[in-house]
């Protein structure tokens, strides 16, 4: 079968959407680190749809640590095709705005020359949480991060090591193009992090005290750090995804993107050196984009980790899958209408039940295959975000938690790395040492796995300051409601824990 990619693109079926502008006439006006699966079903969708306006706006994708990207695209011309997929049916469309793609490690000189060259003008990053290197708790650089300490003692100026970090490379970039007297470029975060520009600028500001102290000032008075929202759901790729889509464009494509046909993207107008129209194709560009950013993190982000746990917890592969439990959606549904909704203040027009009801209808698309397991990695790094936020809003204004600290406790349950038959798996988060050791503590019988003493372990996965800071261990009104739901989760199983909350009023506490 041929492969998709420059010379065969001509062969896609006409139903099937193509780039409508000439790729031999584009330039790269973009940097994007970390060019993994939501960043091609998402910003450079976007950006496909503004190249025929204007074609200096493609991307140059780059993988801090992996190859496997850049040589699944590479033979395409970094085409590749996206797949929506609804109960309707599937989908696909051609996204052709990636230009090319750099792995780090393996091609540090052109990365850098990329990051300097004066039509860059936005550097754009998916990089996860924990790819920050802060502290989520403070959000702070964590200065005695692996990465970062790299980096710091790293001397990368065409020779010697390169930084291996995001952040490393992010202020190479930009400490390289003021000493050659280059506008620095416009760095925009597409994670899911709070205020994640303002965020994102304070860890690159530590790193420069750190760095190049006597370039601080320039830094603090001359980068721009838009906040942004993003919101789409790619699920991982799977091999029948891949099948399919060969059968519809009727050759191979090694790395194609699913999603959902929902997506959503706001961002704060501020982009000293020029932006792409994407006002033009969708994107809400406004001033303050904190009241969007709170809706998502806390309804869509919070539910779905919480979803993620429980669902993993009581035997459900995929979130559509978790929405076949009519207690868990209903838990699901007065989790957000009852204990999150109360704690957002939205622009006048933004109808908040009815955003909980497409998020519902967004979780229950039976098309979408994503996993509970995926979704509930690197959980430290998530909760401070989706679930902990929430709950200080809750308890300063004097209002319950019960669903809220559920979720909590399903976390703390699933971070043991035991399930409920005692059967072993691998948690994947940055702090996974930690729990295995707290979870070990906990354990009642060493020869019976997979039980354990709540009371004892809610007390040693409080102890884990970088997620929960000083203030919430401290609270009896959280640690209460905590610890209740992770004695039912621990005694009676998910199953039986999900049907009990899901009951009008919540447990009997």
């Amino acid at each position: 079968m041929a492969r998709l990619s420059n010379d065969t693109l001509g062969a896609v079926p006409e139903t099937i959407g193509k780039p409508d502008y000439d790729r031999a006439q584009t330039s790269t006006g973009i940097v994007h680190l970390g060019i993994g699966a939501f960043h091609r079903g998402h910003l450079a969708v976007y950006i496909d749809e503004c190249l025929a306006g204007d074609p200096s706006w493609a991307i140059c994708g780059v993988s801090l640590r992996s190859p496997r990207t850049r040589d699944a695209l590479a033979p395409q011309d970094g085409l590749y095709t996206l797949g929506v997929q609804s109960a309707a049916g599937l989908k696909p469309r051609i996204i052709g705005s990636v230009k090319e793609v750099l792995v780090a490690p393996e091609e540090p000189q052109a990365l850098l020359e990329r990051l300097t060259d004066p039509s860059t003008r936005i550097v754009s990053l998916t990089v996860t949480e924990k790819g920050y290197c802060h502290d989520p708790a403070t959000g702070r650089l964590k200065a005695d991060h692996p990465d970062i300490l790299h980096d710091l003692a790293a001397n990368f100026a065409g020779a010697g090591e390169a930084p291996i970090s995001a952040i490393g490379w992010l202020w190479l970039g930009l400490a390289a193009r003021h000493e050659q007297g280059i506008p620095p470029f416009t760095v925009l975060c597409c994670d899911n992090l709070p205020a994640n520009g303002a965020t994102v600028r304070q860890v690159v500001l530590d790193y420069a005290v750190l760095k190049d102290p006597d370039k601080v000032a320039w830094a603090t008075d001359a980068l721009a750090f838009p906040s942004t929202m993003v919101d789409r759901i790619v699920p991982a790729t799977t091999d029948h995804d891949r099948a399919m889509l060969a059968a519809a464009l009727g050759m191979e494509d090694a790395w194609p993107v699913m999603a959902e046909p929902f997506s959503q993207f706001v961002v704060q107008d501020h982009f000293p050196i020029g932006r792409p129209d994407l006002d033009t194709v969708g994107v809400t560009m406004t001033q303050d984009v904190e009241p969007f950013e709170a809706m998502k993190l806390r309804m869509l982000n919070g539910s779905h980790s919480t979803l993620a746990y429980l669902g993993w917890l009581a035997g459900h592969e995929t979130v559509a899958d978790t929405m076949t439990d009519a207690s868990l959606r209903r838990l699901i549904s007065d989790l957000m209408g009852s204990e999150i909704i109360p704690t957002l203040s939205m622009p006048y027009g933004v109808d908040l039940p009815a955003y909980r009801d497409v998020l519902l209808e967004r979780f229950a698309n039976p098309a979408l295959k994503h996993k509970t397991f995926q979704i509930a990695m690197d959980g430290s790094q998530k909760l401070p975000q989706r679930l902990l936020g929430t709950i200080r809003d809750r308890l300063s204004d004097g209002q319950s938690i019960d669903r809220l600290a559920l979720g909590v406790a399903a976390w703390i349950r699933f971070a043991t790395g035991q399930d409920e038959a005692g059967a072993s798996f691998e948690v994947q988060d940055p702090l996974a040492d930690e729990f295995a050791i707290l979870a070990s503590d906990a354990a009642i019988d060493k020869d019976q796995p997979g039980r354990f003493d709540a009371d004892r372990l809610a007390s040693g996965f409080f102890g884990l300051n970088a997620v929960f800071g000083d203030d919430l261990p401290a609270e009896e009104r959280f640690r209460g409601p905590v610890i209740v739901a992770l004695r039912m989760l621990c005694e009676k199983g998910a199953r039986e824990t999900i049907a009990t909350y899901s009951k009008l009023g919540g447990p009997a506490l």
